[in-house]
């Protein structure tokens, strides 16, 4: 597909008229907003799904549909293996884990989200995610646990997610992923995002392209993109190639 520059040119237009309706708003994942793409949403079940991660981190929670689509993921995760194993599965006692960060994490969506049948598998952490007391306690939960994916979705400027890279990019196993959420700012319009103080140069795409000019650990797993091609992380979804 990715040699299909009909198909490549069509799904950019889509893309652009798509962001400026909002298209991401319109879909919840178990009864909460993920403001997510489909394919998108797609791919990560793909790669939860091949890296059986214990832990997932990620920093943006929103409504909360992101947590709760991590979770529901791990508990399905739990759940096949206690099939394969022939175990008896405790859903009061989850193995794996979400950990979500956000600056401000609103009363209603943190009463939603402890409200929902996921929420035993998620923890949530309310402070900067680049700050050194929020991370310190980010670095004491993921010391319990041995396979770790990270999904960045805060903050979107450049010198924020480049924060975050540094930070929490080491903390993601080897054959696992860090994500980087909209990246596609880089390929939209100046005036794309006239009230955010993100914008074309100064975005996460860009943090990422810094951020992998020193860290050769990390590469972009190109095939995700040219696949599902509809996306808004381009260029964001880093593979840990070695320690």
């Amino acid at each position: 597909m990715e040699k299909s520059n009909t198909l490549k040119n069509a799904a950019d237009v889509f893309m652009r008229e798509s962001i400026s309706e909002r298209y991401s708003y319109n879909f919840e994942w178990l009864g909460r907003p993920i403001i997510q793409y489909p394919q998108d949403i797609c791919a990560l079940q793909e790669l939860i799904w091949t890296v059986k991660p214990d832990l997932i981190i990620e920093t943006g929670i929103a409504h909360g549909g992101s947590l709760i689509f991590s979770a529901s993921m791990l508990a399905l995760l739990e759940m096949s293996e206690a099939v394969l194993n022939g175990e008896m599965l405790d859903p009061s006692k989850p193995k794996r884990k979400v950990l979500g960060v956000d600056i401000d994490i609103r009363a209603h969506n943190r009463k939603a989200i402890e409200a929902h049948p996921m929420y035993p598998r998620i923890e949530m952490l309310e402070g900067s995610s680049i700050s050194d007391e929020i991370f310190s306690k980010v670095k004491k939960v993921a010391a319990n646990y041995s396979k770790i994916l990270v999904v960045l979705d805060s903050n979107h400027t450049h010198e924020h997610v480049l924060s975050e890279l540094k930070l929490y990019a080491p903390l993601v196993s080897v054959e696992s992923y860090c994500v980087v959420f909209d990246t596609v700012v880089e390929d939209l319009s100046n005036d794309a995002f006239p009230d955010r103080p993100w914008g074309v140069g100064d975005n996460p795409k860009t943090a990422v392209w810094e951020y992998l000019k020193t860290h050769p650990e990390f590469e972009i797993d190109q095939a995700i993109s040219d696949k599902i091609l509809i996306s808004v992380a381009p260029d964001g979804y880093l593979k840990r190639t070695a320690s």
